[in-house]
């Protein structure tokens, strides 16, 4: 649809472009991406005709750019520029209207049914029906820019060009805008060439990306391609961190910003922020912490201040366990958003806890442990906090390791070592927190041969063994 040949060229002060090449096809939302002055919005106005180039040849539909007369190019290509302006006090109705110039015919450019339905039509999918009546200069920027978009909408193009389409337009209309191009690149084959600032956007929506610095091409490929770590933090001067959509496979690019002198606090995350009550245990961090875990609140990858290992009568029965627990926390003054939360039935003073130390790091695990025979369900509640910086590696290899060590406890206790599937049967509860306070140099790995691993297998392995004891020693007092 478009093809782009050695393109260079610019203003009369000197060249923008300086040999660019790429290709669009039929269908396709493209997005153009770079810092400012790299040259997105004057490859834009060559690609609409608005700015002349100094060599090299542009492609529309099969046919060279400058074998169109200007009507013919505008019921091909619409273009949205960066800051559309309206010089007369037109309706909103007026002012789409006239993106059906291109498709009126004869002296009179008479107003056909077809012109109607079209411009109610655009108008309806951009949200500025109810609009429509009042005068341009009358609407916020958010408002005009739907406007002049439904007025490139009107035309009935091929291809659309946009320079910021999301510019003044809120969280929601910028979703619906995107979705509205998205679906009709689909369902009608408009191809559609956006620049953009916003690259998480251009990620979720654009089919590829092409990537400018100074005038050049750096890439031209899918999302998951263009938006490596290092090649955004080389091309836009910043710290950003890679992360993936937690629902599509689209990767998401985090700013990070500079933490002043005043912001860094030194922690270590030990037995002197525990509070064990009988009901409850918990540790209280100064700083939230990177947590990755399977309690009841708090679940999955995130950052925490608090963590409760709340006991339970062993008959708690609820439908809904997850809004019971976020009802007791609230009540008791945690916030849901800031908790790991944990349920158990085993009594809290059987809970085992200690800190190992090694040079550059230490670990402090706590562990709740009870039903531990092979005859009733397991309830075995771990928390492992990491006074260190680890990687996301190093959470997984975490969780890896402890269980291992947690593994050899429950083999040992039992007097079992056979390592077959079955050996333990009814439903384990078990969860497990992993918690990093995220400072000093960082470690990457956590597998059992590493530093950081031989430490967890001695730390789980000592504080579950511990904790199963006290457990089954309460259990057979209460027996006598």
């Amino acid at each position: 649809m478009i093809t782009v040949n050695d393109l260079t060229g610019g203003y009369s002060g000197g060249e923008v472009l300086k040999g660019v090449s790429f290709a669009v096809g039929k269908g396709e939302l493209f997005g153009i991406l770079g810092p400012n002055g790299s040259g997105k919005t004057t490859l834009l106005k060559m690609i609409s005709g608005a700015l002349s180039t100094k060599i090299g040849g542009i492609t529309l539909d099969g046919q060279p750019l400058d074998a169109y007369t200007p009507k013919q190019l505008a019921r091909l290509m619409a273009v949205l520029p960066q800051h559309a302006d309206q010089a007369f006090p037109y309706t909103v109705k007026e002012t789409v209207s006239l993106g059906r110039y291109a498709h009126q015919k004869g002296w009179l450019h008479s107003w056909t049914k077809d012109d109607e339905f079209i411009v109610q039509r655009v108008m309806s999918q951009t949200g500025i029906t109810h609009l429509q009546g009042k005068s341009i200069v009358e609407l916020s920027g958010g408002e005009k820019q739907r406007v002049f978009l439904a007025q490139a909408l009107a035309q009935q193009p091929k291809i659309l060009l946009l320079d910021e389409p999301t510019n003044h337009l809120d969280l929601s209309f910028q979703k619906e805008l995107l979705d509205l191009l998205k679906k009709w690149t689909v369902e009608e084959e408009l191809t559609v060439v956006s620049i953009f600032h916003d690259l998480n956007l251009a990620s979720l929506y654009c089919d590829r990306l092409l990537l400018m610095e100074n005038g050049q091409i750096v890439i031209v490929d899918t999302p998951m391609e263009v938006l490596k770590e290092e090649r955004i933090r080389k091309v836009y001067k910043t710290e950003v961190k890679n992360h993936p959509h937690p629902e599509i496979a689209k990767p998401q690019l985090l700013l990070l910003p500079e933490v002043g002198d005043g912001e860094k606090q030194n922690i270590k995350i030990d037995s002197e922020l525990l509070d064990m009550g009988s009901d409850r245990i918990v540790l209280k961090s100064p700083i939230p912490l990177r947590t990755m875990s399977s309690g009841i609140t708090g679940a999955g990858i995130g950052w925490h201040r608090s963590f409760v290992n709340r006991v339970v009568p062993a008959d708690y029965d609820c439908s809904d366990h997850k809004a019971e627990m976020a009802e007791y926390l609230q009540e008791n003054g945690f916030l849901p958003s800031e908790t790991v939360g944990m349920m158990t039935a085993v009594p809290s003073e059987t809970a085992a806890c200690e800190l190992f130390e090694a040079d550059e790091f230490s670990i402090f695990v706590l562990v709740s442990a009870g039903n531990t025979s092979r005859e009733l369900p397991r309830n075995i509640n771990t928390w492992l906090f990491i006074n260190g910086k680890i990687s996301e590696e190093a959470f997984i290899q975490s969780s890896m390791t402890a269980a291992e060590a947690k593994v050899s406890v429950l083999q040992e206790v039992d007097g079992s070592h056979s390592g077959k599937a079955g050996t333990s049967p009814g439903i384990s509860t078990d969860s497990i927190c992993i918690a990093a306070t995220q400072q000093g140099e960082l470690i990457s790995y956590a597998g059992t041969a590493t530093p950081l691993g031989k430490l967890i297998s001695e730390g789980i392995y000592t504080c579950t063994r511990e904790a199963i004891l006290k457990y089954r020693a309460a259990q057979s007092a209460m027996k006598y």
